[in-house]
């Protein structure tokens, strides 16, 4: 009885976090030092920021699998896959809504003219996060080497399936580093496998019947899990993958209605994954109101669902494996690429918005904003939504 109040409670927590947890992966993980380490003490403050770290290397959406990975600690499995619905699930809400009043104002003829400064509100958002991202995950010559390496390839090759390639080599890279690594006590690897073989099933599963029905709603599971997979670094990261895929690849949506998605995203607490809830939506909009829900349900699950697999495998053995400094020293390259990533996409989303000297004002008026001010998000995006009815 005692452990059910307790589960209870923590569940009640994270339920708070989900409505209140504003900025993106660096502020969630302050909000999560103030409530589930000092108030109730789940954890030490070494234990997060190590799971934290741990998620930092894992593909997938970083605060997301944090949480996920206490839930796994403080009560096993059934308790973590309740943390992640409850973590996710008022973003995702907040998103499929916006998702289907898109679709009515598109089907309806209604311009959306109104969202017009919010596409370069958004670019600035972005461009903010990679000075950022950079400043916090670079440090060294050849990081920033792999970084602008990264930036470049981005930008140039443009192609979704490319992405993790770019990842894994900055990895491979800075993993001959390794000597700089001090030398750690190695114990013998116990690897429970389950979760891994599940991730790769439905991984094979899912790509093998999106080739055999060709059906949209699958392949949207598809695609999404493929993302999942193998997406280091947060939301920021997605968004060059995602513009790249489904505004210039295959269509779904324009770029308008992509960056005043993720403008909102940006103004909501919770995951910022939760932008891919909008994207299979909008996707969908042909399908009715029924099957514009289920897409964004269904994109929702697809990319937060290959993350919690995989913290729930290398949760096991994380303490023996991060012992090893070949695996230490890649950290280097995957994060330095990663951020390169996120530059690239600050230039990639640029490129449909009008180059006049107020969307120029509005960019740097942004970054301006978030570097030297303590105006949150929100407020920026809302800002940005009365100008354009104005």
């Amino acid at each position: 009885m005692i452990r059910k109040v307790r589960y209870y409670i923590f569940l009640r927590d994270i339920m708070t976090l989900s409505v209140t947890a504003f900025g993106g992966p660096q502020a969630h993980l302050a909000m999560f030092l103030n409530i589930l380490v000092e108030k109730r003490g789940y954890l030490t403050e070494k234990e997060l920021l190590e799971l934290n770290a741990l998620c930092q290397i894992l593909p997938g959406p970083t605060s997301t699998q944090t949480i996920t990975a206490l839930g796994f600690k403080v009560g096993g499995p059934n308790l973590a896959y309740l943390t992640l619905l409850v973590w996710m699930m008022p973003a995702v809400t907040v998103m499929i809504a916006a998702g289907l009043v898109i679709n009515l104002l598109n089907n309806q003829n209604v311009s959306l003219d109104f969202l017009r400064y919010i596409q370069p509100v958004a670019v600035g958002i972005v461009g903010y996060s990679a000075y950022q991202i950079s400043t916090k995950v670079v440090s060294t010559k050849l990081g920033y080497f792999l970084m602008i390496l990264g930036a470049f390839a981005a930008y140039y090759l443009r192609s979704p399936f490319l992405f993790p390639i770019i990842i894994i080599m900055g990895g491979t890279i800075s993993a001959f580093k390794f000597k700089n690594q001090p030398v750690e006590e190695k114990s013998r690897l116990i690897i429970n496998w389950s979760n891994f073989i599940l991730w790769a099933s439905v991984f094979i599963f899912a790509a093998i019947l999106g080739g055999i029905t060709d059906l949209k709603l699958v392949l949207l599971f598809e695609n999404f899990y493929r993302n999942g997979s193998l997406i280091f670094g947060g939301g920021q990261v997605l968004v060059p993958y995602l513009y790249t895929e489904f505004v210039e690849f295959k269509d779904y949506l324009s770029g308008e209605v992509f960056m005043s998605g993720y403008a909102l995203s940006q103004a909501i607490p919770g995951p910022t994954f939760s932008f891919t809830a909008y994207i299979g939506t909008v996707s969908l909009q042909h399908m009715g109101y029924a099957g514009q829900i289920l897409g964004g349900l269904i994109t929702a699950i697809g990319i937060f669902l290959p993350g919690t697999f995989l913290i729930f495998f290398v949760i096991r053995f994380w303490e023996q494996l991060k012992k090893y400094r070949v695996i230490r020293a890649s950290l280097e390259g995957v994060q330095a690429v990663s951020a390169g990533l996120v530059i690239a996409a600050t230039f990639i989303l640029f490129e449909p918005i009008d180059a006049g000297l107020i969307n120029y004002g509005i960019i740097l008026g942004t970054v301006a904003s978030l570097l030297f001010t303590k105006i949150p998000t929100p407020v920026l995006f809302l800002c940005a939504l009365l100008a354009g009815f104005l």
